[in-house]
């Protein structure tokens, strides 16, 4: 049998409740998957051994206090809390979370933060001249609190090196299923995913958003469903006139249409949709990228390359030479 991974959660009161149980349990059905060669030992670490009550009302008991912490670490993981205030939230500085960061970071293997735990590793110094991301409603705190860091609020989660941060709330799970697949392979990692009932193991490019998400659900249900089209079909053709034809209305009126509902036109919205689908392929497979463009919709390399650089500002080389999760 290998050695145990030892895995480390910090908690802290308020701490969000998920940030704690949704890696945990992330680990353990790691365990259960590989008749338990994956080895993954979780203990809470807090001030002090006892009881400490989420964010959610529900309270955690810890094994070991911060001092009793000692030897090595293989996953030291650093969950957030936020304040509620009338501008919106704000991540807290638990002092006594980031004195104790400072000192065990070093021993473990790696760090990774989940949401707003992110603020907690940058006020520690471990982040510094580092890529990071954190949930999205408090990545201008943490841009504005921490210059040296270079905050990105839009993957889903970032590596660099040994420090993970993930986006916010259940993407928690999608961090720690990247780390399974690293320490497992990505055959366990999707069979966890799956035991989660998890629709995609999404990789860590993917935007905190997906298309159909960064949009508000349109007052007509026909433009709904044509969405939901539009993603199932990439590879089709989603031309202005196909699509105008689908809804049975002329161009100019469906265009009218669909941008009264969406705030975007057909072409931009169909143009988003298949950048996102090139994205999950550059990050989980090592497709060629003409086989990439014509599995997405967008035909060409060239094509390909111009709506990247468009949309995220990134060619498809260099996107995935970032993203690239799965050997």
């Amino acid at each position: 049998m290998p050695p145990a991974r030892r895995v480390v959660i910090a908690v802290f009161p308020d701490v969000d409740l998920l940030d704690v149980t949704g890696p945990a349990e992330v680990f353990a059905l790691a365990n259960r998957q590989t008749a338990g060669r994956a080895g993954y030992v979780v203990q809470l670490a807090g001030r002090s051994p006892g009881v400490v009550t989420t964010s959610a009302g529900v309270r955690l008991v810890t094994d070991l206090s911060f001092t009793e912490v000692d030897g090595a670490i293989d996953t030291l993981v650093v969950p957030g809390a936020v304040d509620l205030r009338p501008g919106g939230p704000v991540a807290r500085i638990d002092r006594d979370v980031v004195a104790w960061l400072r000192t065990t970071a070093p021993l473990a293997r790696r760090v990774a933060s989940v949401c707003v735990g992110a603020h907690l590793l940058a006020a520690a110094g471990l982040l510094d001249g580092l890529t990071a991301t954190t949930h999205w409603s408090t990545a201008e705190q943490l841009a504005a609190d921490h210059p040296a860091v270079v905050v990105d609020p839009d993957p889903i989660f970032v590596r660099c090196g040994n420090v993970w941060t993930g986006a916010g709330i259940s993407a928690c799970m999608d961090l720690a299923l990247a780390l399974v697949a690293e320490d497992l392979g990505e055959a366990v990692a999707l069979t966890v995913a799956r035991q989660l009932v998890m629709y995609l193991k999404r990789q860590g490019g993917q935007s905190q958003f997906s298309v159909p998400l960064s949009r508000p659900p349109a007052a007509r249900r026909d433009i709904d469903e044509l969405r939901a089209f539009i993603t199932d079909h990439v590879d089709g053709d989603l031309s202005t006139a196909a699509l105008a034809a689908r809804m049975c209305l002329s161009e100019r009126h469906f265009a009218r249409v669909f941008r009264q509902e969406t705030g975007t036109t057909p072409a931009a919205y169909v143009e988003a949709t298949r950048v996102e689908a090139a994205r999950r392929l550059l990050e989980s497979t090592d497709q060629p990228l003409d086989r990439v463009a014509a599995a997405c919709g967008l035909g060409s390399v060239e094509t390909l390359h111009r709506a990247l650089r468009r949309q995220i500002g990134a060619t498809p080389a260099a996107y995935r030479r970032r993203f690239r999760t799965a050997g």
